[in-house]
């Protein structure tokens, strides 16, 4: 990964998040990078399409990250916290110059979403996040193993979205691209939990989506740069025939002999073109004779000969390559490797290596067979769809954004909200994940650790949650009228301090000095938005 030492009193990094490569030694007062996760429309619009196509069915597949649940540990108390600077706050979007009423209903801020990533392993796994102020409107709060795959030597995670207010597969304000991320050196080099959060820009949010499919012409599928598909229906002979008399071998009608060993004749002496084929490729033949298709590997494909001769390309038959699902792929993957699936299968990816869309490319070779073979008759059905985003515009200006605190006295009273998902460590699952659960009550007054996890300052909150809820802002002074508070910490750990196999206890890192040196890099740069995309 790219990494960029910061001007701090504390080391600090920025990195360029999904970005590659690394770099050279770093001095101690370089500019924070300006390296973009993605620097053409089209690199953004495979994360956008990665997670939208198909009813933005990756995003309903994801599933909690959850790093350690089923080792949950016991927090040790340590002593207090001596300030390394002094006490700061940032106050929320739209609150900058007004004082904060007091008001006891709980609301849930449209602030907090789902933070969703792809890790080097390929699951989709989601953590929580929150808008948080910041000079551009574009900053997300998260923990830092939300940010970095630490199963991975520590290696950025890709495909990284923040969706505000996520619920069963619906984006209300949209979904933003993360562009860069900043962490605190510690964590991204030493794996230092007391250090577990992350700052992330993003790129204005995309809303819309994907248009309804429609049916075309093979031309016109071929031509169409987007999601499309084919769908494939048996016909009989009759229909076969049919076809083929109105759009020709190359259209939509397709036979092929159903066992690729059977017995082959001679081209008929009359065959000098592909007008005088056609008459072959009817269902019955002709003078006991038919034209087929017969599978073969691209490697077949390539070095048999043009022409109507047995053996020869047929290209009516063999189409071009065809976007397919991930899972589809797989399958396919799998397939071949049994030699099951004689196709091609291709892989798009991104500048740093990361798949972005999966294809497949069948090939098909003349064979000249006896009009009593066994053939399989089918129609090709072709449909696009037309992708439809808008620019929903800056985070900030959408959802708002909690202020951000620093160096504040422990014991105070905050209130934490995530997406919890995963089982208790004794199996029990009380939660789904589907929609924002809260937990409220005083920090603890004294800082706590864990060895397991480098942890010497961690404060601590009595919370049930589990998993899932990684990443959710602890918030400070929240305003359930308002819906706004004080960033004053992430949820990193999940505790079982009474040893019943059940989290009792959460704990964030304390935020300090060094916290706010690393907000303040994010909060003062830029992101924009990711393409000309026309305004709602």
């Amino acid at each position: 990964m790219k990494r960029i030492l910061l001007p701090a009193g504390g080391a600090v990094l920025a990195t360029g998040l999904l970005a590659a490569g690394l770099a050279g030694t770093a001095s101690a007062t370089p500019a924070p990078t300006d390296e973009y996760l993605a620097k053409s429309a089209q690199q953004v619009a495979d994360i956008i399409d990665f997670w939208t196509k198909s009813d933005n069915a990756a995003l309903k597949s994801a599933t909690a990250y959850h790093w350690d649940y089923k080792e949950v540990k016991k927090l040790v108390q340590k002593g207090g916290y001596v300030a390394d600077t002094k006490p700061g706050v940032v106050a929320p979007i739209g609150e900058e110059k007004k004082v904060a009423a007091k008001v006891h209903n709980v609301n849930v801020p449209k602030t907090i979403g789902k933070v969703f990533f792809e890790t080097r392993d390929g699951k989709l796994q989601w953590c929580t996040g929150s808008s948080i102020q910041s000079n551009y409107k574009n900053l997300v709060a998260t923990a830092g193993h939300c940010v970095y795959d630490l199963a991975a030597n520590n290696e950025v995670v890709s495909r990284w979205v923040f969706v505000p207010a996520y619920y069963q597969g619906k984006a209300p304000y949209g979904i933003y691209v993360g562009k860069q991320a900043f962490t605190h050196y510690d964590f991204s080099i030493y794996e230092d939990f007391d250090r577990d959060y992350a700052f992330v820009t993003v790129y204005n949010g995309i809303g819309g989506g994907a248009g309804k499919a429609a049916q075309v012409t093979k031309g016109e599928f071929d031509k169409h740069v987007g999601p499309k598909w084919v769908d494939e229906k048996d016909i009989t002979a009759a229909e076969y025939t049919a076809g083929v008399d109105k759009y020709g071998e190359n259209g939509p009608f397709k036979s092929k002999a159903v066992d690729p060993k059977v017995e082959t004749v001679a081209k008929p002496a009359d065959v000098n073109s592909g007008a005088d084929a056609a008459k072959y490729m009817d269902a019955d033949g002709h003078n006991g004779v038919k034209l087929v298709g017969v599978e073969v590997t691209k490697g077949q494909y390539t070095a048999a000969p043009d022409g109507l001769d047995n053996n020869a390309k047929f290209l009516g038959m063999t189409g071009q390559p065809l976007s397919i699902s991930k899972e589809e792929y797989d399958q396919l993957s799998a397939a071949k490797a049994d030699g099951k699936f004689l196709g091609e299968l291709t892989v798009t990816k991104d500048k740093n290596g990361n798949a972005t869309a999966w294809f497949k490319q069948q090939f098909y070779i003349k064979k000249w067979v006896k009009a009593t073979a066994q053939t399989r008759y089918w129609v090709e059905t072709y449909y696009v769809v037309d992708v439809k985003f808008v620019d929903n515009g800056r985070l900030g200006d959408v959802v708002g954004g909690q202020g951000f605190a620093y160096n504040q006295p422990t014991g105070k009273y905050v209130r934490t909200f995530g997406y919890p998902y995963a089982e208790h460590p004794d199996g029990s699952k009380p939660y789904t994940g589907v929609t924002v659960k809260n937990c409220y009550g005083k920090t603890s007054a004294k800082l706590v650790g864990s060895a397991a996890k480098k942890i010497e300052e961690h404060v601590a909150l009595k919370c049930a949650m589990t998993p899932g809820a990684d990443g959710g802002p602890w918030l400070l002074k929240y305003s359930n009228a308002k819906r706004l508070g004080y960033v004053n910490g992430v949820t990193s750990t999940f505790n079982d301090q009474d040893s019943n196999d059940r989290v009792d206890y959460i704990s964030s890192p304390y935020f300090d000095g060094e916290t706010n040196t690393v907000y303040k890099a994010a909060a003062n740069t830029a992101s924009g938005p990711m393409f000309p995309f026309p305004k709602p």
